[in-house]
C-alpha cells in the first residue's frame, strides 16, 4: 500500500474496547428491533434494511458519545469527490462481475436457461434498492467506526484483515455456505476495507460492493448464497464447483480468486481522490481532496 504512515494518537485500549463493545451490541439490539418493524419487506429485505438502518444507528450513537463528532465524519461526505468515488466504486464491481462471468457463457461453459415467469414488473428495481441498501449498511458496519478507531492503535494490515475476517464469518450462517466462498468473502472484506484507505471515505467501497452485488443477479447466479431470481433466467454451468462456485455463487469459485488480485490492483492504480478523514487523520494531513495515485517506480 501506499499510503502514508502516519495515524492520530487514540485512546488508552480499554476505552477504546469498550466503545467498540457497545458499538457491536448496539448495533445487535439495533438491528433485531429494526426488523421486527422492516421485515414488512419480506426476510431479505427486513435483513437488508435493518441492516442500514441499525448501522446508521450505531455510528451515529457512538459518534456522539466517544468522538463529538456528526455522521458524515465516518466518511459519508456530500461533495464531487465523493460522486467520482463512487462512480469509480461502481465500475470497479461491475467489471469485475463482468470478468468472471461473460468469458465462461462465451465459451460455452455456462448457458442461460429460463426459469419461471416474474410475478412482478418493479422486482428488478426494488431488489436493487435492497442491495444498495445492503451495501451501505455493511460497509457502515465493517468500515464505519469501529474500523477507524482500531486502524491507529492496530495499524492498517492487523485492522484489513481483522475486519476482513469478521466480514466472512458473518456470511457463514448463508445458505450453501462453504470454506472457500468464505475466503473469498474475507478478500472482498479487505478489499473493501482498502478502499477506504484509499479514498478516506465510505462512497468508494460502497460503490465496489453495490457494483458487484447488483451484477450478479442480473447474470443469474447466486449470490453469497442467495437465489434471487429476478430476471426470468439462470446461468447454468457445465464446469465444476471450483469454478462455478456452486450453490453459494461464483463468490465461491477460483474465477473470483483471480478478480480480487485484479480488484486490489485496480484500487492501486485507479486515480482516486483521497479526502479528509475526521477520525483517521492527522490535522497537518487534513485536506479538501487528493488525488490519489502509486508512487514513482
Amino acid at each position: 500500500m501506499h499510503e502514508d504512515n502516519s495515524m492520530p494518537p487514540r485512546k488508552d485500549p480499554l476505552r477504546i474496547a469498550i466503545s467498540i463493545g457497545l458499538y457491536a451490541a448496539t448495533f445487535w439490539a439495533a438491528q433485531i428491533t429494526f426488523y421486527w418493524v422492516l421485515s414488512i419487506a419480506g426476510a431479505f429485505g427486513g435483513v437488508t434494511l435493518s441492516t442500514l438502518a441499525a448501522a446508521l444507528f450505531a455510528n451515529w450513537l457512538a459518534l456522539r458519545v466517544y468522538e463529538d463528532q456528526p455522521l458524515w465524519t465516518l466518511g459519508l461526505f456530500g461533495n464531487g469527490a465523493s460522486v467520482r468515488n463512487g462512480v469509480i466504486g461502481v465500475a470497479g464491481g461491475i467489471t469485475a462481475a463482468c470478468i468472471v462471468l461473460v468469458p465462461p457463457l462465451a465459451s460455452g461453459v455456462a448457458r442461460f436457461t429460463p426459469t419461471p415467469p416474474l410475478h412482478s414488473t418493479g422486482i428488478i428495481p426494488f431488489t436493487m434498492l435492497l442491495l444498495a441498501a445492503g451495501s451501505m449498511g455493511e460497509e457502515m458496519l465493517f468500515h464505519g467506526y469501529a474500523f477507524q478507531i482500531l486502524l491507529g492503535p492496530l495499524g492498517r494490515f492487523a485492522t484489513l484483515f481483522l475486519a476482513g475476517a469478521v466480514f466472512g464469518l458473518m456470511h457463514s450462517a448463508n445458505p450453501n455456505a462453504n470454506w472457500f466462498g468464505l475466503v473469498n468473502t474475507a478478500g472482498f472484506g479487505v478489499l473493501f476495507g482498502y478502499a477506504f484507505l484509499r479514498s478516506r471515505d465510505l462512497w468508494l467501497p460502497i460503490g465496489l460492493h453495490f457494483g458487484w452485488n447488483f451484477t450478479l443477479p442480473l447474470f443469474g447466479v447466486n449470490l453469497s448464497g442467495l437465489r434471487m431470481n429476478i430476471t426470468g433466467h439462470e446461468m447454468v454451468w457445465t464446469a465444476g464447483r471450483l469454478w462455478s462456485g456452486g450453490d453459494y455463487g461464483p463468490e465461491a469459485s477460483v474465477l473470483t480468486s483471480a478478480v480480487l488480485v485484479l480488484l486490489f490492483v485496480y484500487l492501486w492504480f485507479v486515480p482516486i481522490c483521497r479526502q479528509t478523514s475526521p477520525l483517521t487523520d492527522l490535522p497537518a494531513e487534513r485536506v479538501l481532496c487528493e488525488p490519489s495515485s502509486p508512487p514513482p517506480a
